[in-house]
């Protein structure tokens, strides 16, 4: 004859099991509300200083000389989207190449060497890298240019691709790589058709944070596109940036100036943030990203 099972009551622990519960779940909301805060002050601060300078002639226009109030940043617009593509044609490509070896080849030697200048390149000051582009390309060049800035860009935005792109690639389904084998695609093809397209939505979130940090950058560009004045579309030639032309106007006496810094930081601030809301909504609409 069996014996019939014991009925056991709530454990003793239950109330304190709650509350552990309930203390954790409160300190990763605060944590929470800790990480969103700076970043919610900054953009209320910014739109509340510059909002005010915005206007028409702001995107339109040249900058005034010192004593004559109005102009604007449009130079430093354009010349930033100018920069970010020569950035983005150096970056993005030797990125996801990069993040595409060390994730299907991770095993060996040159994986390893590739993953860990890439971890190193990414702890490196920005400043270092302008001092880089500085040496081998305007040396030379015998003169400052957009080329250098822009292959200064691009160097800032590999490490950030790289890792992305192997962390994207690594969470694909063997299975998947498997399948395609098996059905006689060769492992380059089953790489770059199937791989890569299966993680393309992260990886292009990826791209979008290497585009965000290079657009903000100002050091780096101070040694090599070195800023301007005036309309400049030549790459061989010094040009302008919202960075560079808003650390030129912060630090100087001039109130007007500081106006228009404060003007091209909301700029540049909601630029970056419209971007990535809609690549954001693009990429979850095609490939059901969450």
């Amino acid at each position: 004859m069996s014996t019939p099972a014991k009925i056991y009551g709530p454990p003793k622990n239950l109330a304190r099991r709650k509350f552990t519960n309930s203390l954790m779940i409160t300190l990763c909301v605060v944590a929470g509300v800790v990480t969103i805060l700076p970043l919610l002050y900054i953009f209320f601060y910014t739109t509340k200083s510059g909002l005010s300078s915005v206007n028409i002639d702001f995107f339109t226009q040249l900058p005034k000389p010192v004593g004559e109030s109005g102009g604007g940043m449009a130079n430093a617009i354009v010349g930033s989207i100018i920069l970010i593509g020569l950035g983005s044609l150096v970056g993005i490509p030797v990125g996801i190449l990069a993040g595409i070896y060390v994730s299907e080849y991770s095993k060996s030697i040159v994986s390893t060497i590739v993953k860990f200048t890439t971890d190193v390149l990414s702890g490196i000051p920005s400043i270092i890298v302008g001092i880089f582009a500085y040496g081998i390309i305007v040396l030379p060049m015998k003169r400052f240019s957009a080329l250098a800035g822009g292959f200064a860009l691009g160097i800032l935005m590999i490490p950030t691709i790289t890792k992305v792109t192997e962390e994207m690639l690594r969470l694909v389904p063997q299975t998947l790589r498997e399948a395609s084998l098996a059905l006689g695609v060769s492992r380059w093809k089953t790489s770059l058709f199937v791989v890569l397209k299966t993680a393309s939505s992260g990886i292009i979130t990826g791209i979008l944070l290497a585009i965000a940090r290079a657009a903000g950058e100002t050091a780096p560009l101070l040694f090599t596109s070195f800023g301007n004045s005036f309309w400049q579309t030549s790459i061989d030639q010094p040009m302008a940036a919202l960075p560079l032309q808003i650390f030129s106007y912060a630090i100087s006496p001039y109130e007007e100036w500081h106006r228009q810094a404060w003007a091209g930081a909301f700029v540049l601030i909601f630029l970056v943030f419209v971007v990535n809301l809609l690549v954001r909504y693009v990429t979850r609409s095609k490939y059901g990203a969450s």
